[in-house]
């Protein structure tokens, strides 16, 4: 039934299709669609707002018009159903792989060999590297220091492993391409089930990239965690241009934080 009421409008033209209003809207009443943020029914947007201030390019606004009422027992049905469709089905990590990229290693790494500059050796510790294909209860996940990288950087940054590898558990994705939802879905339970110790996002400056923050801010959240948590953007060229706390580390580690 059409009422008068409160509800989202998306403005195209404005829109960048970064997706933060995504993982802002609790109903999932947004969709990236064409590379567009989209309202996907009337019914499950609640009209108050809560996607507004995530949206860098101004382009959501909320208008008063005749629009088919909120209904919260569509809303619960539909993230149900998205739920299912979405969830990510990856073997067990006793179970054997279904495919050679979703096979768990731990690769041991010795000191550089007399041909290998430490600065062109490889610094990754771990397989798989795909936010999609790591599960959350994979070892080397617990007391971690995560890197996640949007997929673009490894080839934006010459020295990638030696600049922003060393000592830490790499997570690649891609917040254009990739369900973000299903981004936030995973965060939430990698850090429900570890103790992470602190996070770098590592993004380029294009819009499509900056997801990748909200992404694990809304999986803290979510996980009722908060992790020390930084941001680095990169320009096309591999440069820094800008590196921000998100998170403080507010509270002293422990001797077991240090071991």
């Amino acid at each position: 039934m059409k009422v008068m009421r409160r509800i989202i409008e998306i403005d195209p033209e404005r829109c960048d299709g970064c997706g933060q209003c995504v993982i802002a809207c609790a109903e999932g009443a947004i969709e990236i669609i064409d590379g567009k943020a989209t309202l996907v029914s009337e019914v499950y947007c609640d009209g108050l707002g809560a996607c507004l201030g995530e949206c860098p390019q101004g382009a959501l606004k909320l208008v008063e018009r005749e629009a088919e009422d909120f209904d919260p027992e569509a809303v619960e049905h539909y993230l149900e159903q998205k739920r299912t469709v979405d969830a990510p089905k990856p073997a067990p990590f006793h179970a054997a792989p279904q495919c050679p990229s979703q096979q768990m290693r731990i690769l041991q790494r010795g000191p550089a060999s007399s041909h290998t500059a430490a600065s062109t050796a490889s610094a990754l510790t771990h397989w798989p590297v795909q936010i999609r294909l790591i599960p959350p209860n994979a070892p080397f996940l617990q007391g971690a220091d995560l890197l996640v990288a949007a997929d673009c950087t490894g080839v934006a940054v010459p020295n990638f492993h030696e600049k922003f590898l060393q000592g830490r558990v790499v997570m690649l994705g891609c917040p254009k391409f990739d369900n973000i939802m299903d981004y936030v879905d995973r965060f939430t339970k990698i850090f429900a089930q570890n103790s992470v110790r602190r996070v770098t996002v590592l993004s380029m400056e294009v819009p499509c990239c900056s997801a990748l923050l909200g992404v694990v801010r809304k999986g803290m959240e979510k996980a009722g965690k908060e992790v020390p948590l930084e941001e680095v953007v990169l320009g096309i060229g591999g440069d820094v241009l800008e590196t921000r706390t998100c998170v403080p580390e507010t509270s002293p580690r422990t001797s077991s934080d240090q071991a």
